[in-house]
């Protein structure tokens, strides 16, 4: 057997098409209505700590401290977006972006 007729055999296996029917893990509803809890959690602990962060600022501000309340606001914000995302990130990983 030649090397050509070896290559069109081969693509032509290559070529044919596999049909996938994906389905939904089971638990997967449950995971992911765990996930927005846990946001939902993490979000109210972010404007809880935006709030004393603010409180902290002033505080502060009027006291003449050490300023550390930008770094409790940085990561507020951070923890925010990243529970923001995690329930849209899960949804999309359990039920195939569908």
């Amino acid at each position: 057997m030649t090397t050509a007729p070896a290559v069109g055999e081969t693509l032509t296996v290559l070529a044919q098409e596999i049909t996938i029917t994906p389905t939904v893990p089971p638990g997967a509803p449950q995971l992911v209505n765990l996930v927005n809890y846990l946001s939902w959690i993490v979000m109210l602990a972010g404007i809880a700590s935006l709030i004393y962060a603010g409180g902290k600022f002033g505080w502060e501000r009027f006291h003449g401290g050490a300023i550390e309340s930008p770094k409790i606001i940085l990561g507020a914000l951070v923890g925010g977006i990243v529970a923001t995302s995690a329930g849209a990130i899960m949804n999309a990983v359990v039920t195939g972006g569908a």
